[in-house]
């Protein structure tokens, strides 16, 4: 971390000289795209058609051969490619558009992620140094991951990645290693091609491409700044095949020829660097030991922790506290270490289960590709990564009442047996509160397994804008302008708060047309007005837009996604508040007490 580099300023620099257009190589925006729905596809084309850079030329790829993404491709203007078959998946699917490109640059968009207009602008300069082969963002999400929202904590906790990106990546940037995510990224194609374009030989084909450029002795840099956003996987399952795939894909390192420990090439720091991600995945065997430990000291009479309450109170404690305190410090206030415990411990059976079978049969599975565009309109449980924390939330109750029952009878007599039954007394008053906390956390996971209903699969976005409403009164039947402020807006809708009364009550009424004009973006909509309501004292229209144009359409994407630093950084919760989170969850779950979820309430807070 001491070497860790804020590239931002950097950025600034560089980019005067792509302004200004002594620097505008020609850059190939490729779009890979397998079985996503069109409307995801629709934004993510129209985003980078918006990217303000005069020289770039925009490709959808194509591995299922759908003709309506190929009228998609007409309808926006953008170059549509396919191939004949679907080998090596996604890395096949860049390799082949690479021989039907010409670009000096490319630029590769997972089909759900979404640029910023000024994307090409901050990441472009860096190529003025001719050793700089790859150039990558961070990941951000516009809507929460399955977990913050199927615990009720949309606008609290930060997604997964944020740690990654926030604290791994730049260290790996100070240690010569950074990891090509497979999105939001800009690499040389002389230096892709040098290589032989992108690895082919593991599911994690981004990961390796970086290596084999590193060992080639190019650089990797990574700008730490959100210059886009995507989906996140929208439930539990996908998150879940999502997390599998990329654990399965690091760990082929150990068996292709692109592994970080032997590849020619990459220094000292730069194989630590690559070690520790590999040993990363592992942890989740460490994860199941220490979900299983409590149970030796009740069932089986063995204490895997001897430790008398001195030894507690003066090396476990001063120890824990500083791990506390540090912690979100270290990562930035990306996380915090008890939130960190329940992202691991959700999948960390799946998970353990995947390493040891990819160290036994390494390439069993093929590439997997996260499902993105779902709905759902009931509450739904996984019972696949349930059952095991079922049994073991089970096991360990029993393990609880076992050994609180022991320790109440032998307290009374400990000072009289010899020294090692009463350290086996003190072990057990241990392993009792070791239980307690494992099911309060198994619990909570057990809660995370139950997706909350996602009725429609349109994200909608606190977003703050004064709209002009022009509707004709039933009443009446003339029309009148009504001026208020949006509270949420998607693709397909918005809500504006109203600064007059007046407007129709619609609870008995049809919906009521209604022409609405956002003001700051010149963004002019027809929709149909579905209910009225009073929020903060303030009366609220709810609006449906009407059909839209591709006119439209391009704006309303580029105010919704496109805005240049409208994806900001949040931070974690703290410690104490964790805490606190915890036992909120616990106490009222979602599935109890908020049964009647208003799924287009749920927004992503912007500026």
């Amino acid at each position: 971390m001491l070497r860790v580099r804020d590239r931002r300023r950097e950025a600034d620099w560089l980019a005067m000289d792509v302004e200004e257009g002594r620097f505008i190589p020609a850059v190939d925006i490729l779009i890979p795209t397998y079985n996503e729905p069109e409307f995801i596809l629709r934004r993510t084309v129209i985003g980078c058609q918006a990217i303000n850079y005069p020289n770039k030329q925009v490709y959808l790829l194509d591995d299922t051969h759908r003709p309506e993404i190929k009228a998609l491709a007409e309808r926006l203007g953008c170059e549509y490619l396919t191939r004949p078959d679907n080998r090596f998946a996604k890395a096949g699917n860049l390799n082949h558009a690479m021989h039907h490109t010409k670009g000096d640059l490319i630029a590769v968009f997972d089909a759900d992620f979404v640029p910023t207009t000024n994307f090409l602008m901050r990441t472009v300069g860096f190529f003025q140094d001719s050793q700089v082969a790859l150039v990558q963002t961070p990941q951000s999400f516009y809507n929460p991951d399955p977990i913050a929202r199927n615990l009720g904590l949309e606008n609290v906790l930060t997604p997964e990645e944020e740690v990654f990106y926030r604290q791994i990546q730049p260290i790996r940037d100070g240690a010569g290693s950074v990891i090509c995510s497979g999105t939001s990224f800009v690499v040389r194609r002389s230096a892709l091609e040098a290589m032989g374009g992108f690895v082919t030989d593991s599911l994690s084909e981004d990961y390796f491409t970086g290596i084999r450029l590193s060992a080639q002795g190019y650089r990797l840099i990574y700008l730490d700044e959100k210059l886009s956003a995507g989906l996140a996987a929208e439930n539990i399952a996908a998150h879940a095949v999502q997390r599998l795939r990329w654990a399965r894909g690091t760990l082929q390192a150990f068996f292709i020829k692109s592994n970080p420990l032997t590849i020619q090439g990459l220094n000292l720091l730069q194989r630590l660097a690559h070690l520790e991600g590999l040993l990363h995945w592992f942890t989740s065997i460490s994860r199941v030991g220490f979900l299983l430990m409590p149970l030796a000291y009740s069932f089986l009479g063995v204490i895997p922790l001897r430790a008398t309450a001195n030894e507690l109170l003066y090396f476990f404690l001063p120890y824990y506290l500083v791990q506390l305190a540090v912690f979100s410090w270290l990562n930035y206030r990306s996380r915090s270490a008890l939130l960190s415990d329940i992202y691991s411990l959700v999948l960390c059976f799946p998970l353990a289960l995947t390493v040891v079978q990819v160290m036994l049969n390494p390439f069993a599975r093929g590439f997997k590709v996260t499902p993105k565009g779902t709905a759902s309109d009931r509450f739904s449980f996984n019972w696949n990564l349930a059952w095991p924390l079922l049994f073991l939330f089970g096991i360990t109750a029993v393990s609880l009442w076992v050994n609180v029952g022991m320790c109440m009878i032998k307290g009374a007599w400990m000072e009289t047996v010899p020294p090692e039954m009463a350290m086996q007394a003190k072990g057990i008053g241990l392993g009792w509160i070791w239980s307690s906390y494992n099911l309060i956390m198994i619990g909570i996971a057990l809660l995370i397994l139950l997706d909350v209903p996602r009725p429609s699969p349109y994200e909608w976005f606190d977003l703050r804008r004064t709209v002009k409403l022009r509707a004709t009164t039933p009443d009446t039947r003339q029309e009148q302008v009504f001026w208020g402020v949006t509270t949420m807006i998607s693709e397909i809708g918005v809500e504006v708060a109203l600064t007059q009364a007046g407007f129709p009550n619609l609870e008995t009424e049809v919906p009521l047309p209604v022409h609405v004009e956002i003001l700051e973006h010149h963004l002019s909509l027809l929709g149909q007005a579905t209910r009225t309501s009073i929020t903060d004292e303030f009366p609220t229209v709810r609006i449906k837009f009407d059909s839209l144009n591709l006119l439209q359409q391009r704006q309303l994407v580029e105010v919704l996604f496109c805005r240049p630093g409208q994806w900001k950084d949040r931070h974690t919760p703290g410690e104490i508040q964790s805490l606190l989170l915890l036992f909120r969850i616990l106490l009222r779950p979602r599935v109890l007490f908020d049964r009647n979820v208003d799924v287009s309430a749920v927004s992503v807070s912007q500026t």
